[in-house]
């Protein structure tokens, strides 16, 4: 039919586009987030040994609570600094999108993430801006929902990941898909990165259904 044959061009020609466009926007608006962020950090006072300030927060998780503040302070700042212009350019896009989740997990830990709560509907109350004495994780929780796609699919055809793949002669790389549970397996070690800071027991486990998952088929042969 021809709205059919219509709507598949229209959404074949919207995913070629999509595939330059999304990386790139979400790579620029978080650049821009953690520059900000590194930059503050680095004209203004370090305040972490001040952390935890409140009640409800839980302070740095281990083993960042037995680095001094200064040293913590300046790996935050470089950290996010480095980290942004990397993005930006989209060099290394996977280690870095990995790099300021974990960054982002520890802040979160740190001064975000409520340090006691009774139920999963208490709990959200924390997914708010301005704390009420419930935590207020709903800014970095987005940050890391922002850079998991990065983490998966890469920075895009608009980056210098994509050219020193060209560069090396590797173009086959780039449409490259492995399935099967040691993929399921990367996927739930990644997504472990994301809460073994703020609930170790939710990341432990995530990371112990990462290892079974990417051990069965090393003892079967299958998969």
């Amino acid at each position: 039919m021809a709205v059919t044959r219509f709507y598949d061009d229209l959404t074949s020609r919207l995913r070629a586009g999509g595939d330059h466009v999304w990386p790139l926007a979400l790579r620029l608006i978080l650049a821009w987030e953690f520059w900000e962020s590194g930059i503050t950090k680095l004209r203004g006072t370090n305040w972490f040994a001040d952390i935890p300030w409140s009640d409800w927060q839980k302070g740095f998780p281990f083993p960042f609570d037995t680095i001094p503040a200064d040293l913590n302070w300046l790996l935050a700042t470089w950290g996010e600094l480095i980290l942004a212009v990397m993005l930006l350019l989209g060099l290394f896009t996977r280690f870095t999108a990995i790099s300021l989740i974990v960054v982002t997990s520890v802040a979160t830990a740190a001064v975000h993430w409520p340090a006691e709560w009774d139920s999963l509907a208490g709990l959200w109350g924390g997914y708010v801006i301005s704390a009420d004495g419930a935590g207020n994780f709903k800014i970095p929780l987005l940050f890391i929902v922002m850079l998991l796609p990065l983490v998966f699919r890469g920075a895009g055809p608009l980056s210098f990941d994509h050219l020193l793949i060209i560069l090396s002669g590797r173009r086959e790389q780039l449409e490259n898909r492995t399935g099967g549970l040691q993929s399921i397996g990367l996927a739930l070690l990644v997504l472990s990165l994301t809460t073994i800071w703020v609930e170790p027991v939710w990341g432990l486990t995530l990371l112990a259904a990462a290892a079974i998952a990417m051990a069965v088929p090393e003892m079967t042969g299958k998969f």
